[in-house]
């Protein structure tokens, strides 16, 4: 579906629960969140009804987000049905790594041809700190796993943070040379409750391009981060600035909350229930939603914070 600024949405984020078995401190508080009611959150029919109501009106590509989709009982379900809807073309899976030893087989196996896993330093002191709970060999065992059983494409997500790991720059891009992943670094976006962070924690992508100067330009894939390749490199390096450098000129996509909300921007607080209705209902909310999808989000920085009135885990990463 064409927007009313001639963008072509045709991705949707979809967030399965907004629990996590992380609290990383840009996503989430430190006690994590009060669980809703059953009755509160989305159904899987619903889930499915959604998926369907969205391909029905050109949504092609489908990422399953949270909080964490893992914790989730019945993701393998979600995600096998979601695969089969006529339309979707790629189902996509992002995920902090932990549990996919037990499930990179599984999910593969119920469609997922892409995965995303969030890691934000190589330093195990540091890794407790962001998670606040987790450990790194954990997380990179899961990394391990989605390499093993053969995904055909695997990112690395990096919350590029001043002061905690803008020194790990190299080493973390070095991923993309020892490993066939694309390392992705991502401008820390001040949402509505990143109070851990001040004004220094915010600095630009150019920040890897002054570590790495030996990056070379590469071609691009269409989507929102810019491209650069090590020598050497199996992967690629991204560069994700929705903070120095918005990219809403280009948005594609538009989220669906665990507990029912279409939003069709990140930052803005407007949203769309969907949560009870069927998949008709569930269509012209979204055509309303995506009619309504502002030009651009608005000033983002350490004292212009997100207008999202949620936590990242939240809204789905």
């Amino acid at each position: 579906m064409i927007d009313r600024f001639e963008r072509n949405i045709n991705y949707l984020r979809i967030s399965v629960t907004d629990l996590c078995n992380l609290r990383c401190r840009y996503c989430m508080p430190a006690d994590g969140v009060c669980k809703k009611r059953h009755g509160d959150m989305l159904t899987e029919e619903e889930m499915i009804h959604a998926v369907r109501a969205a391909a029905s009106l050109g949504i092609r590509k489908l990422r399953i987000t949270g909080g964490e989709p893992l914790v989730k009982k019945n993701i393998l379900s979600i995600c096998e049905r979601s695969a089969e809807v006529d339309g979707i073309e790629e189902l996509c899976l992002t995920t902090n790594g932990i549990l996919l030893p037990k499930m990179a087989s599984a999910l593969r196996a119920a469609g997922v041809k892409r995965l995303n896993i969030s890691l934000d330093t190589l330093n195990e002191e540091k890794y407790a700190y962001i998670t606040r709970i987790g450990r790194l060999k954990d997380a990179l065992a899961g990394l391990d796993a989605a390499l093993c059983v053969g995904f055909e494409k695997i990112k690395i997500n990096v919350v590029l943070i001043g002061g905690f790991n803008d020194d790990e720059i190299t080493e973390l891009a070095k991923l993309s040379v020892k490993y066939p992943v694309d390392v992705r670094f991502i401008e820390l976006m001040p949402m509505y409750d990143s109070g851990d962070f001040d004004g220094s924690a915010f600095v630009s992508c150019e920040t890897v391009l002054h570590a790495l100067p030996q990056l070379e330009k590469t071609e691009q894939d269409g989507g929102v981060a810019k491209l650069y390749r090590l020598p050497g490199g199996k992967g690629k390096i991204g560069l994700i600035s929705p903070v120095s450098a918005h990219f809403c000129g280009e948005c594609n996509r538009i989220r669906l909350t665990a507990d029912g909300k279409i939003k069709p921007c990140l930052h803005s607080a407007e949203e769309f229930s969907v949560r009870g209705l069927d998949c008709e209902g569930m269509r012209r909310q979204m055509e309303q939603a995506i009619w309504n999808k502002p030009a651009w989000h608005g000033v983002l920085s350490a004292e212009e914070r997100s207008r999202a009135g949620r936590n990242m885990n939240q809204i789905g990463g």
